[in-house]
């Protein structure tokens, strides 16, 4: 027997042998993604294993919760000779002369499941995830993953893991053959078992050495998808193009083409934008001040004051997590038509297959309906969700204050009114919050979580907690008028209106901003909200001022009964119900608002419309991260990722202009004749970054795999 090189493997993989079977463990917690010292920790065991001739297999397995949930992020950006060689760890397993096994718990996600396809075979625990998600950062697998997944699973299931990002069960990877058993009790002694099973097989079965056919039809039919799915986005095209390679060349060819179009994909402005938003809403969870051993509130049950579209999409998030829900209205009528819609909502759930209807009946048993307030005294969450009037909310804290029990939450759903305001007709503030939600309630991801100037370290910490338990993504942000994401569409939606001024038509302005990736623009969204909501309350607002009726252009489409999607008729025309046509009454209205107001029109480029939109986004959310509104600038693209549809790949609005370049974006700004925010102009003078001003503030990136 010949002696193994003197290499100490690295701590993060430890040896045991077991019988014939080296078992190699993976200790990188919290999710042994492949960062430095894992590949190195493999390479040892392989060459312990290689060098022993009574060895006669390999075993892979992760230590702790998981396998290997993929690549390390953080190491995307470091010089290659100090990023961990996935690639050379893979050839190696590829060509490996003993078996090799992989053992699967947890998830083999991306650079994880791409070790485990260069295994020879794979055993997995039946609740197991495998996937490769690569394509939600921007990138492409670059270890292989598309080469070896389509020789194994065929063309169209592995163009459907890899485009989806999305992961797939053990018992389903065992019916395509990228599990080879499922292993029943304990994985690692199942694994030796099967190591002890397959050792000396020979030749041994390598997927490298598999063919796979493809037909030009399928993948016509992924690239013509995509317009659908990625729209404009890199890295799907590429996966579908080195998936068709797989078919076509020898597989050392399309390895190589893989590494390049990886390198290619990596270094994107749309992989980094990517990236940006996964970190940032990590981040987000992160809050200035609050400590982690702050004790969190019991929620077992939930109030919802309002049965409208709010009220009850609301409602569904907590039935869908079993949580018991009290909903309370004025009227029988409004009460019976609230819960006929959220009887709807989950019916058309089921009729799609994403719900049995045994759940629908389950989930609605948890809803209690009633015409008293009284009946929340029990309750430990209470959210009031009704029309924006600060005078009813106050009414409606007050009487609370009275009603609800000792240590519970009370919210309120504002989406711009002062909370602070709201708190303080009780004798708890420290009990108040705001959980702003977005329409559609129960569809929409983010949670506006505003802290009042007395809201408690526990409250704010069990909302937070709860935003989690009802799949939400919450970001925590102070008391402004409109908050973040209200507040800088209010500036976005009056530089839309001066474009219009000046000569731009709305079809076009909407234009300019689905070219950046938006699936509306301003007037499309408008329409969708309805006219009449910011028709109301200008009018309301000029009232109160003092100031004469309000006579936009914008007023008088209202005025004309032209109130938006709902209505069949806003700034667009709605033949169908639901899709916009340019207006000729739009453009009328257009035309005799700008020959009445004297003023002028000249052509404006999509370039100019689309800068001035997306800047004046920018620049109020500088001024709101000076003002301490939003915690980081990270805060404020996950906002606008999940709220209002900023295409992730382009980083959120923050990120995005710090991709232009902060210098380039002030003096844009200021052609355009805007002043820019104090913190912008700062930082562009100083050559720096909103993501740098975050880091400054301390922002880390906690570790996760891909």
């Amino acid at each position: 027997m010949s002696q193994p090189p003197s290499y100490q493997a690295p701590q993060k993989v430890e040896q045991q042998r077991q019988g014939n079977v080296l078992v190699l463990t993976i200790h990188n917690p919290p999710v042994n993604a492949v960062s430095p010292g894992v590949p190195e920790g493999l390479h040892a065991g392989l060459d312990a294993a290689e060098h022993d001739d009574t060895l006669q297999a390999v075993v892979i397995i992760g230590g702790g919760r998981t396998f290997i949930a993929g690549a390390d992020i953080k190491t995307f950006d470091l010089p290659r000779e100090q990023a961990p060689d996935l690639r050379g760890l893979i050839a190696r397993l590829d060509a490996f002369p003993k078996p090799t096994v992989a053992a699967i718990h947890g998830t083999a996600l991306g650079g994880g499941l791409e070790v485990a396809l260069a295994c020879t075979y794979r055993v997995a625990t039946k609740d197991a995830q495998l996937g490769l998600p690569e394509v939600r950062l921007g990138v492409l697998p670059g270890a292989g993953g598309t080469q070896r997944l389509p020789r194994v699973v065929g063309v169209q299931k592995a163009l459907e893991m890899m485009l989806s990002g999305s992961p797939i069960r053990a018992t389903e990877a065992e019916a395509l053959g990228l599990v080879d058993e499922v292993i029943e009790g304990d994985l690692l002694t199942g694994a030796v078992a099967f190591a002890e099973a397959v050792a000396g097989t020979t030749p041994l079965p390598r997927i490298s050495e598999r063919t796979v056919e493809g037909s030009a039809e399928v993948f016509a039919a992924a690239r013509a998808g995509l317009g659908q799915t990625h729209k404009g986005q890199l890295a799907p095209e590429l996966i579908v193009d080195l998936a068709e390679m797989s078919t076509q060349k020898p597989f050392q060819e399309g390895w190589d083409a893989e590494s390049a179009l990886f390198l290619q994909a990596m270094n994107s402005p749309q992989s980094r934008g990517l990236r940006h938003i996964f970190f940032a809403e990590r981040e987000a969870g992160k809050i200035a001040g609050l400590s982690k051993d702050t004790p969190l509130l019991e929620i077992k049950s939930a109030g919802i004051i309002g049965a409208g579209t709010m009220g009850g999409g609301i409602a569904m998030n907590f039935l869908n997590v079993g949580l018991p829900v009290i909903i309370v209205e004025t009227t029988q009528e409004a009460l019976d038509r609230g819960l006929a819609v959220i009887r709807k909502n989950y019916e058309n759930t089921a009729k799609k297959g994403r719900l049995s209807l045994d759940d629908v009946e389950k989930r609605l048993s948890l809803l209690t309906p009633t015409l008293n307030m009284d009946d929340l005294k029990d309750a430990d969450l209470i959210i009031e969700a009704v029309f924006e009037n600060m005078d009813v909310k106050k009414e409606i804290f007050s009487r609370l204050d009275a009603i609800a029990k000792p240590g519970a939450i009370l919210a309120s759903n504002t989406s711009t009114l002062d909370v602070n305001e709201i708190a303080g007709v009780t004798k708890r503030p420290e009990s108040v919050i705001g959980l702003h939600f977005f329409s559609p309630a129960n569809v929409m991801r983010l949670l506006e979580i505003v802290r009042a100037e007395k809201t408690s370290d526990s409250v704010l910490a069990t909302s937070m907690a709860l935003a989690r338990k009802i799949k939400k993504v919450g970001v925590v942000v102070g008391v402004c008028d409109g908050f973040v994401g209200n507040r800088m569409i209010h500036h976005y939606g009056q530089e839309a209106g001066k474009l219009i001024e000046e000569g731009a038509r709305p079809q076009d302005l909407d234009a300019a901003m689905h070219a950046l990736g938006l699936p509306m623009g301003p007037f499309e969204m408008s329409d969708m909200a309805g006219l009449d909501v910011g028709y109301l309350i200008r009018q309301h607002q000029a009232k109160v001022a003092g100031q004469p009726k309000p006579d936009g252009w914008l007023d008088r489409i209202v005025e004309a009964g032209r109130k938006g999607q709902k209505t069949g008729a806003g700034i667009y025309d709605y033949p169908d119900g639901r899709k916009p046509v340019p207006s000729a009454a739009t453009d009328e209205v257009l035309s005799a608002y700008r020959s009445e107001k004297g003023l002028s029109s000249r052509q404006i480029s999509q370039e100019e419309a689309t800068k001035r939109l997306t800047y004046s986004l920018v620049n109020e959310g500088a001024q709101i991260l000076d003002e301490g509104v939003a915690q980081r600038s990270g805060d404020i693209d996950v906002i606008y990722i999940y709220g209002y549809g900023f295409p992730a790949y382009r980083g959120g609005p923050m990120g995005y202009a710090d991709e232009q370049g902060l210098k380039n974006v002030v003096a844009d700004l200021e052609q355009y004749g805007h002043t820019p925010a104090p913190l912008l102009k700062k930082l562009a003078d100083e050559g720096k970054t909103f993501a740098e001003w975050d880091r400054e503030k301390g922002r880390g990136e906690p570790e996760k795999g891909l």
